[in-house]
């Protein structure tokens, strides 16, 4: 568990924390206008085009799926004031199970590397495997993010 301060840092960080960020609950109409602006194929804009794939009904995108993840993941970073600088990217992203409206999404994360930079004493990185479930507890989504995070700066009490 983390300490409480009025900032988070790179330090604050081990390797094994756990962090629930909280869920988002999809609805039939973001999975269609999402689909409609980024991923027009039919088995997310038609229930009849749907019933015919192996989905059986409207399932959500992938990327709608990352997209309502990065959501809940970004309303507890704001909230928790950590002191992240962005992330350069992340490594083997899975979709598991389809995501259907009405769905609830909860998403989770672990802490797996801590590593302060070599080149900017000032900042450092983690990754950590992070994990979609639905209201089951069933995995639909898994991936490892690489975050930047600045160091406690030296002036700072720990």
């Amino acid at each position: 568990m983390l300490k409480e301060t009025s900032m988070i840092y790179l330090e604050d960080l081990e390797v094994g924390l756990e962090t629930e960020f909280g869920h988002y609950d999809v609805t039939r109409e973001e999975v269609i206008e999402f689909a409609r602006k980024y991923d027009p194929q039919p088995f997310h804009l038609s229930d009849e085009a749907a019933a015919k794939t192996h989905f059986g009904r409207l399932a959500a995108s992938g990327w709608h799926t990352a997209a309502m993840a990065m959501a809940v993941i970004a309303r507890h970073v704001v909230k928790a004031e950590q002191a992240g600088l962005g992330s350069p990217g992340i490594d083997e992203l899975r979709w598991l199970k389809p995501v259907y409206p009405g769905d609830r999404l909860s998403v989770s994360s672990k802490i797996i590397e801590v590593r302060p930079s070599r080149s900017k004493p000032d900042m450092g990185s983690f990754r950590s495997d992070t994990t979609v479930s639905n209201q089951d507890g069933a995995p639909v989504m898994r991936f490892t993010s690489i975050v930047l995070m600045q160091r406690r700066p030296a002036s700072s009490e720990s």
